[in-house]
């Protein structure tokens, strides 16, 4: 598959990456809707509106896929259960960012979509780094980043949460191939 391919899709053991459609605005409403999901996330507002689910979307409908990727995190029983993305930085490289709904918490599937992503990230978009970070009140999400294979860089940047209106430490990772 070619890095510029927009139609990709990535299969785990128990997910599919896809691309995102506007038919995935009510549940993407929904599962960011929740406070615990958006306040874990930058760029993400609370409360979540059905318009900012299609503002994304129409986003990923004309992002550049040489430079930014997005995915649906999807399960066969459940549907949509997250979003995760590459997009780019005006840093080092790419950075890699994504959210679960809450049901989904805990049972690992942010870890297997990350590790899809940079596989595709390494195989098909030639990519030898990537970058990512998490607030310092979510240490859940450096676990998931560590064993998708980051190292912390010893950097806290402060990055601003929307939907907490204020900056936040922010632990940098770099992920190299």
């Amino acid at each position: 598959m070619s890095f510029l391919e927009k139609e990709a899709v990535l299969e785990t053991r128990r997910l599919i990456l896809r691309p995102p459609d506007r038919s995935d605005a009510p549940r993407i409403t929904e599962l960011a809707g929740d406070y615990d999901v958006a306040r874990m996330t930058t760029r993400m507002p609370h409360p979540y509106r059905l318009s900012d689910a299609e503002g994304f979307l129409a986003h990923c409908e004309i992002a550049d896929p040489a430079k930014e990727h997005v995915f649906a995190v999807t399960t066969e029983e459940d549907g949509l259960i997250g979003m995760i993305g590459l997009h780019p930085t005006s840093g080092l490289g790419n950075e890699i960012g994504y959210w679960i709904g809450k049901p989904w918490w805990g049972r690992g599937f942010a870890t297997e979509a990350a590790q899809a992503v940079l596989a595709f990230a390494k195989n098909d978009w030639r990519k030898k780094l990537l970058v990512s970070g998490h607030f310092a009140d979510n240490p859940a999400s450096g676990g998931v980043l560590t064993k998708a294979g980051f190292l912390y860089t010893g950097v806290v940047e402060d990055r601003f949460c929307v939907s907490r209106g204020e900056t936040m430490p922010t632990r940098m990772m770099v992920w190299l191939a």
